[in-house]
């Protein structure tokens, strides 16, 4: 059921996206009285599951979710009609329109894109707000896993800078320590404040596990305890909270965990709070060091997060400007591919990825939060300059605008092949790590 429900939204998600993109494209063309002569959901070789037509246009969906198209008269794209080619220029193809209406169609899709992405944020704020923890409300400091520990950091310490400048919202520490390729890390430990330096190895460590290096530190609240636990033995009961153990003073999570593991296979005693009683338990630790329980992860008992609400005006620009991150961002993950010190490439990812960005229950503001972002990706690398992508038609036309003169249509078809094949290359590598992890 979660596959089917992650596999649904991805579904659902791009398909919204390859329809206004390609109506993008669509809207331009007629703009301009050039003739479409289909607008596909999915690609179609061979056979297409519905189609009907209008006007001069034929409407269909494809079998292949592969994205979609659209076909413009007169032009060299995928579907290379070298038929049409050879022919007379008709006044209604694109091959006949000046070079600035032409430009227009190619960047229609990569508009509607950005548009796209840029209303939906102002949506999801406008309809949603936007609530998040304040890195100076983790008042508990931090949980470190292996890579923070490695660069010097500790259960507990509370980050206040990095590279010098202030993180407001806490989720964001790992992203900006990746995208900015931090330097130092400044962190408070017991009342002093301590600069880390931030080792080179780290970014790429950071990208291979795909999490947090560093999340709020929280009490060990058990939230139920399973019927067949030794907890259960043990006298355990949920909202129990751990505040010792074996005479020593513990109630994190962090310490808890490291006690169990430290020392599994004995008998020790743990005391909790239950209401206003202090109670000592008796537990025989398993070799497995798990007590059976479920803890409570919900951050919003333990802090103080911070909403901010919107109007509807007040959301136009903040929903603008939440675009703007969303694309700077992705620019900079873009540009971590080429750094080979990151091994970012190993872990460029295909529709398996994409799919797992969803959650495994529905939540519309996670899935439109999900295709902005996507939308924005979209745009990105439709935006590039390779020959059979929007980026590449563009190109060609900037060279026709700067020199005056047209590229052949036989250099154009060369082009569009050798691009597709980049393309499909691409694919195949992304979608091929996917397959890896999987067995991994």
């Amino acid at each position: 059921m979660e596959i089917l429900t992650k596999t649904l939204q991805f579904i659902l998600s791009i398909s919204i996206l390859v329809i206004l993109h390609e109506g993008g494209h669509f809207f331009f063309a007629r703009l301009f009285k050039t003739r479409v002569e289909k607008f596909y959901l999915f690609f179609d070789p061979w056979f297409s599951i519905f189609k009907f037509k209008k006007g001069d246009t034929e409407y269909g969906i494809g079998w292949l979710p592969l994205g979609g198209y659209v076909k413009i008269s007169g032009m060299i794209d995928e579907s290379m009609d070298k038929e049409q080619m050879k022919q007379e220029p008709q006044p209604y193809e694109f091959r006949s329109k000046k070079t600035w209406q032409r430009l227009l169609i190619m960047l229609g899709g990569i508009m509607v894109n950005f548009l796209t992405a840029f209303v939906i944020y102002i949506l999801i704020l406008f309809t949603w707000g936007e609530s998040y923890l304040p890195t100076e409300n983790a008042k508990y400091g931090v949980m470190c896993d292996s890579t923070a520990l490695e660069m010097g950091m500790k259960h507990g310490d509370k980050i206040l800078l990095v590279d010098g400048e202030k993180i407001e919202n806490f989720n964001k520490i790992t992203h900006d320590v990746i995208m900015n390729s931090a330097k130092t890390i400044t962190i408070e430990r017991d009342g002093q404040q301590i600069t880390l330096d931030v080792p080179t190895s780290l970014v790429a460590k950071l990208i291979e596990k795909q999490m947090q290096f560093v999340s709020p530190r929280f009490p060990f609240i058990i939230e139920q305890v399973s019927d067949t636990s030794i907890a259960k033995k043990a006298g355990f009961m949920s909202g129990d909270k751990i505040i010792g153990f074996d005479s020593l003073p513990i109630q994190f999570y962090d310490q808890v965990r490291e006690a169990l593991i430290t020392n599994k296979g004995s008998e020790k005693v743990f005391t909790i709070m239950r209401g206003v009683d202090t109670l000592n338990l008796v537990v025989a630790i398993p070799q497995s060091a798990t007590l059976g329980v479920t803890v409570n992860t919900n951050f919003g008992d333990f802090f103080e997060f911070k909403t901010l609400e919107y109007g509807f005006f007040e959301s136009i620009p903040a929903g603008f400007n939440k675009g703007y991150e969303s694309t700077t961002s992705y620019l900079k993950q873009f540009k971590l591919m080429f750094k080979p010190e990151t091994k970012a490439y190993e872990h460029l990812g295909g529709f398996i990825s994409i799919g797992n960005f969803f959650p495994a229950t529905w939540d519309w503001r996670i899935f439109w939060n999900m295709t902005a972002f996507l939308s924005i990706i979209l745009a990105i690398m439709n935006v590039l300059p390779i020959p059979a992508l929007d980026g590449g038609h563009v190109m060609f036309l900037f060279y026709e605008i700067i020199t005056g003169k047209k590229p052949s249509d036989k250099f154009l078809e060369y082009t569009q092949i050798a691009g597709m094949i980049l393309i499909l290359g691409l694919v195949l590598f992304a979608n091929a790590n996917d397959v890896i992890k999987l067995f991994k």
